[in-house]
């Protein structure tokens, strides 16, 4: 799989989800970094749709996170705003759930890395023309044979 992609619409953004989500594993980290309008909603609900997720997949601001079972597997997402440390994030508890769900963590970066040995980093940005890019950055072996190996 490509690591840099042009996604220049929010169906764009989706499909990009939807085709990471067909390397994800049990226990898989996904940390989501970009600015406000970037896109890490749009590219869980493709991972959400592709996981075969039947509820809505929506930005989890408020909850911190949602977890959308009845798919592939379960899919844990974060929204790891209103955190202000590692402390915060261990008050979720999210390691309970990590070894058996696919967990997506939008603004996660230095919070959530510990969950994982391993993790895919997606770093999501937003043109002045509004068109969205993403970098994929894998942190691992694995991400990086997964990434390689993927058409």
């Amino acid at each position: 799989m490509r690591r840099e992609h042009l996604l220049p619409s929010p169906e764009d953004t989706r499909a990009l989800g939807a085709a990471l989500a067909e390397l994800v594993r049990p226990g898989d980290l996904v940390v989501l970094v970009g600015p406000l309008g970037a896109g890490k909603t749009a590219f869980t609900q493709g991972v959400g749709a592709a996981l075969g997720v039947r509820e809505p997949v929506t930005s989890p601001t408020f909850v911190i996170a949602r977890v959308h079972r009845g798919g592939r597997l379960p899919l844990v997402h974060v929204d790891a705003y209103r955190l202000g440390s590692v402390a915060d994030v261990d008050d979720l508890d999210l390691d309970v759930t990590v070894a058996d769900s696919v967990t997506v963590v939008e603004w996660g970066q230095g919070l959530v890395e510990q969950l994982a040995d391993e993790h895919l980093e997606v770093r999501l940005d937003r043109r002045d023309d509004d068109v969205r890019t993403a970098l994929l950055v894998p942190h691992g072996p694995s991400w990086e044979q997964r990434l390689d190996g993927a058409a």
